[in-house]
């Protein structure tokens, strides 16, 4: 299981251990870690663990947070990174340590637009889908379960293999295969969500942004919720379908 373990002048203060998907680190007293200084924002920071990632998101704090020095927004969590908020380190230590690959992957998707198809940046919007990133991370699952289930580890693939269709806006029609155990879909800065591909099924959770991805009309809430045969996905001012492949 991964672990942060907070600090403050270098004297240890206590290890937090990420034992659930979604932790909200800020100053108010709802959050999972809970930072009483004024430089903390009510609500600072956040860290969401799917498979064996950890991925940590500045929340639009006032001032900021660092990892290893460096002012970030969004950041696939390493062992050994330190985070900084206000005067506060915490320290980041797992288990399952991410490859060089999968890090990589993760920065370019959420930061390079990857269209599913031509883009058509005439058409009204922008582009539509075109300007939403359809990436795929990429990140080998290993035998090793986590303490926080639902999260599973990935001893088999799911029997059926999953798509997204496209709905609206100029990649209407396209086609998106789920193959990868972790796939990243929406906008960064606006909206972002990651399909995983698990053993009892694929899941949605949301990663990014102040609305919830929308599944058949109804907006979904923190936790990771398994997707049906043709749930319609509202993500980014898109709508696709999910589906099982046949055969």
């Amino acid at each position: 299981m991964a672990k942060l373990i907070m600090s403050l002048d270098n004297a240890v203060i206590r290890d937090v251990p990420l034992d659930k998907e979604r932790f909200t680190i800020g100053r108010k007293a709802h959050n999972d870690i809970q930072i009483d200084n004024l430089a903390v924002s009510g609500e600072h920071a956040l860290i969401v663990t799917i498979l064996n990632d950890s991925f940590l998101e500045d929340l639009g704090s006032t001032n900021g947070t660092l990892v290893n020095g460096n002012p970030v927004k969004k950041h696939i969590l390493q062992t050994n990174d330190v985070i900084e908020i206000g005067k506060y380190k915490l320290k980041f230590m797992s288990e399952a340590p991410t490859g060089a690959a999968s890090v990589a992957d993760f920065e370019k998707t959420m930061v390079l637009r990857a269209p599913i198809g031509k883009m058509n940046p005439s058409a009204p919007g922008g582009g539509g889908f075109g300007d939403t990133q359809v990436g795929a991370t990429v990140t080998q699952a290993t035998t090793q379960s986590r303490p926080q289930a639902p999260i599973s580890p990935i001893a088999k693939q799911p029997e059926k293999l999953a798509a997204v269709q496209i709905l609206t806006g100029p990649s209407a029609g396209k086609e998106l295969e789920l193959t990868k155990n972790l796939t990243t879909l929406g906008k960064p800065g606006v909206q972002v969500a990651v399909i995983t591909r698990r053993p009892h099924g694929y899941f949605i959770t949301h990663v990014e942004g102040a609305n919830y991805p929308v599944i058949n009309g109804k907006a979904l809430d923190a936790q990771a919720h398994q997707l049906n045969d043709h749930d319609i996905i509202e993500l980014a001012g898109v709508k696709m379908e999910f589906f099982f492949k046949n055969g």
